[in-house]
C-alpha cells in the first residue's frame, strides 16, 4: 500500500489587499473635498461668471465618478484574483 504525501495547507487570501486599500481611497477622496466646506466656500476665482463655491462643487461630479469608475475597476480586479487563488487552492 503506497501512502500519499499530505497536501499543504491552503495558502488563505488575504482580506486587506492594495486593490481594496486604492478603492477605499478612491471613494473617500471626493467625500472629503466636499465636506471640507471651508475650503471652498468663497466667492472668488470666478469661472465665466460663476462663483468658486459653486463651479468647484461642479468640478466634483464627472470627478466622482472617474473615482468611483476607478474603485469599480480595481474591486472587479482584486475580485477576479481572489477566485484565481480560490480556485488555485481546490486544484
Amino acid at each position: 500500500m503506497k501512502e500519499s504525501l499530505p497536501e499543504p495547507p491552503p495558502v488563505p487570501v488575504p482580506v486587506v489587499t492594495p486593490e481594496r486599500v486604492l478603492a477605499g481611497l478612491s471613494l473617500l477622496v471626493p467625500i472629503v473635498a466636499l465636506l471640507w466646506v471651508s475650503s471652498y466656500a468663497k466667492t472668488g476665482p470666478r469661472l465665466g461668471g460663476i462663483p468658486f463655491f459653486y463651479w468647484y462643487q461642479m468640478l466634483w461630479v464627472p470627478a466622482s465618478a472617474l473615482f468611483t469608475v476607478a474603485a469599480y475597476l480595481l474591486i472587479t480586479r482584486d475580485e477576479r484574483a481572489r477566485k484565481a487563488a480560490r480556485a488555485g487552492e481546490l486544484g
